[in-house]
């Protein structure tokens, strides 16, 4: 299969049938083998019932439905699982993403042997309390991350196969995928210029919460990136540092202590800092030794109560899915 296109789903009914056709043209066009797997991530409106007959049109349709909203990295995160494609190309459902962009970022990934493409929305049709937090946090991801990307959070996306394979998404880390791609060795990475439609139904997501969460994520996942098979490397080292500075303000202390007559050790400010580093090392050191425990016992934080699939093959946790054919 040449194509799997990923859509994450959250109310949008009215957009999804144009979405389909248009898709389905671009595909036909390019004689591409595909399927576009919808994920419908609680909507709240009768986009299930959509996808459905979208289904019944057009058996590329594959689609999972989550029982409540669990957000978009979520989605994404169940959709990699489940893509077949040699490429997998991720959009968002709100006609905003041209699936005429697709055709050249399956050429790019095949053809120029990238392992990711991101789409750069150069110019955007967005308000300014959408623009400006995204280029702030597309500036600070490029200095953290390395990787020369103007759009981060472009939804239309293409990956080889493998990629998707190996990165894990999660809280609001989609944004993030490069990064995570690139801390698992995926070092081709390229950028695309493509157009950003207007909305034409519903409303954006994008929500002020976004800001904090987007980045407490960027530092997790650039944490976990790097410290993420060796907390102990990180956390060990600044214990034994602080430890350490405890230990020999505490020693000159007890030394002058020693040899200095009336000398008031316990009065200085400086006593209690040095206990002070002293536990805190100690507290990072254990730290570090448990987070090196976790890190090679812990099962995967990833699991989500998936309400009903279909055209998706049943799997050993069936028994808490109800399938439509």
């Amino acid at each position: 299969m040449n194509l799997s296109i990923i859509v994450p789903v959250f109310n949008e009914e009215e957009s999804l049938p144009h979405l389909e056709e248009w898709i389905a043209r671009v595909m036909d066009d390019h004689d591409f083998v595909y399927e576009v797997l919808m994920i419908d991530d609680g909507s709240s409106d009768d986009s299930w019932s959509v996808i459905k007959s979208l289904r019944r049109k057009n058996k590329n349709i594959r689609g999972i439905k989550f029982r409540r909203n669990y957000g978009k990295s979520a989605a994404l995160n169940i959709a990699f699982e489940h893509a077949k494609g040699d490429v997998v190309i991720t959009m968002d459902a709100d006609l905003q993403d041209s699936p005429e962009e697709i055709p050249a970022l399956y050429n790019m990934i095949v053809n120029e042997n990238y392992d990711l493409v991101s789409g750069w929305k150069k110019k955007r049709h967005d308000p300014l309390s959408k623009t400006i937090p995204s280029k702030f946090f597309n500036k600070v991801t490029r200095l953290i991350s390395g990787i020369e990307l103007n759009d981060f959070n472009c939804g239309l996306k293409a990956y080889r196969k493998e990629v998707v394979k190996s990165v894990e998404v999660y809280g609001e880390m989609h944004r993030y995928i490069p990064v995570m791609a690139k801390w698992s060795g995926f070092n081709k990475i390229g950028e695309k210029v493509v157009q950003h439609q207007e909305r034409k139904f519903g409303y954006s997501k994008f929500g002020a919460g976004r800001l904090v969460t987007g980045f407490l994520d960027l530092l997790s996942i650039t944490f976990v990136g790097k410290f993420g098979k060796r907390p102990m490397h990180f956390l060990g080292t600044l214990g034994t540092i602080a430890f350490m500075i405890g230990f020999v303000i505490l020693a000159v202390l007890s030394i002058n202590k020693l040899f200095r007559e009336g000398y008031g050790m316990t009065e200085r400010p400086l006593f209690f800092f040095g206990i002070l580093s002293l536990i805190i090392g100690t507290q990072l050191f254990v730290t570090g030794f448990l987070a090196e425990l976790v890190s090679r016992t812990s099962p995967n934080r990833n699991h989500y109560v998936i309400e009903k699939k279909m055209g998706i093959e049943k799997s050993l946790i069936e028994e808490d899915i109800n399938v439509d054919v």
